[in-house]
C-alpha cells in the first residue's frame, strides 16, 4: 500500500479500540462517537481484506491479524507522539547521546555544561560515562569521547586535547618525595594501562620499581584513593585542577609523560545531525581555547 493511501484515521481508531477492546472506549478517547469508530475500523478491514476484531456480546476480541497489527501501530504512534513532544516554542528539541570516559566527564565536561545549555537550550545531552571501553553502534551513541591515540576502527576522530600523565599524591606524601627514585618506597597506583609507570620513570631517567599492586579502571576513583592516602598515582593532571587547587592532591614532580590524548569520535557511517554538529563545534572550540592558553 502506498504511503499516501494509508487510512491514518482508521488506523488510529483501530489502535484505540484495540487498547480498550471497546468501540465506545475508543470513541471517548478520540472524542468521536462509537459509531464513527466502528465505521473506521470496518473501513480498515475492508481495505486489508481481513477481520481485525471478533465482535462479542460484550466488547471485542482481537483476531490473529489484529494481534499482529497492534504492536506495530503502538510503536509507530508512540514514536510520532514522542517526536511531536520535542517541539517547543517554535523549536525542535533534539537529543545528542555522548559516551564519555569518566575522567574527562568529571574534569572538563561537567563544569562547562551550563555554558552549553545557555548556548543551545533546545539540545538535550544524554551523557553515559565509561572506562574507555565502548561500542558506538551497540551502545546507541552519537559520539564517544575517548582517551588514546585516535585510531579506532570505523570512526572519525577529532583531537580535543592532550592528556599528559603526572604523579599525584597527598601533601603529606609529597614531603617525603625529593627525587623520582623516592617513589620506590611508596605504594604506586595505576590504571589498566600497564606501561604508564615504566614510561614515566624512563622520562624521569630513574629506575622503575616493580609493577604496582593496585590497579584501577577509572582515574576518578584512583584520584580519590590518592587523596585518601592509599598511594601515589599517575593522573591526566589537567583533569584534576580543582583537587590540586584545593590542596587535596599535590604534584610532587613536574615531569609528564604522553600516554594519549582525548578525542571526539563518531562512526564514519553516521551522518551527523545539526544537533550533533552544534555539540561538536562547541566542544572543539572550548578545548582549543583552553589548550591555547599560556602555561
Amino acid at each position: 500500500m502506498h504511503r499516501s493511501h494509508l487510512p491514518l484515521n482508521a488506523l488510529r481508531a483501530f489502535e484505540a479500540a484495540a487498547r480498550h477492546l471497546s468501540f465506545t472506549g475508543a470513541g471517548l478517547e478520540l472524542r468521536v462517537t462509537q459509531t464513527a469508530v466502528s465505521h473506521q475500523v470496518k473501513n480498515l478491514e475492508d481495505i486489508l481484506g481481513v477481520r481485525l476484531f471478533r465482535r462479542l456480546p460484550r466488547g471485542l476480541a482481537l483476531t490473529e491479524e489484529g494481534q499482529a497489527l497492534v504492536p506495530v501501530l503502538n510503536e509507530a504512534f508512540g514514536r510520532i507522539g514522542a517526536t511531536l513532544d520535542r517541539f517547543e516554542k517554535g523549536h525542535f528539541r533534539d537529543v545528542v547521546t555522548v559516551g564519555v570516559v569518566g575522567t574527562f566527564a568529571a574534569g572538563w565536561l561537567l563544569p562547562r555544561l551550563r555554558h552549553f545549555r545557555a548556548a543551545h537550550p533546545f539540545i538535550d545531552l544524554r551523557i553515559l560515562t565509561n572506562n574507555n571501553r565502548i561500542n558506538l553502534a551497540g551502545d546507541g551513541l552519537d559520539y564517544a569521547i575517548r582517551f588514546g591515540n585516535g585510531l579506532w576502527h570505523g570512526t572519525e576522530a577529532s583531537l580535543l586535547m592532550p592528556a599528559p600523565l603526572s604523579p599525584a599524591c597527598t601533601p603529606e606524601a609529597a614531603e617525603r618525595l625529593r627525587k623520582p627514585s623516592d617513589l620506590c618506597g611508596e605504594q604506586l597506583l595505576r590504571s589498566y594501562r600497564e606501561d604508564e609507570w615504566q614510561l614515566w620513570f624512563a622520562a624521569a631517567e630513574a629506575t622503575s620499581p616493580a609493577t604496582p599492586a593496585v590497579v584501577f579502571d577509572s582515574s576518578v576513583i584512583m584520584a580519590e584513593a590518592i587523596a585518601q592516602g592509599i598511594g601515589v598515582g599517575l593522573l591526566p593532571i589537567a583533569m584534576f585542577s580543582h583537587a590540586l587547587a584545593a590542596g587535596r592532591l599535590v604534584r610532587p614532580f613536574e615531569i609528564e609523560v604522553d600516554a594519549g590524548s582525548y578525542w571526539l569520535t563518531h562512526l564514519k557511517s553516521r551522518q551527523p545531525s545539526p544537533a550533533m554538529l552544534a555539540f561538536r563545534a562547541w566542544l572543539l572550540a572550548g578545548c582549543q581555547a583552553e589548550t591555547a592558553l599560556p602555561a
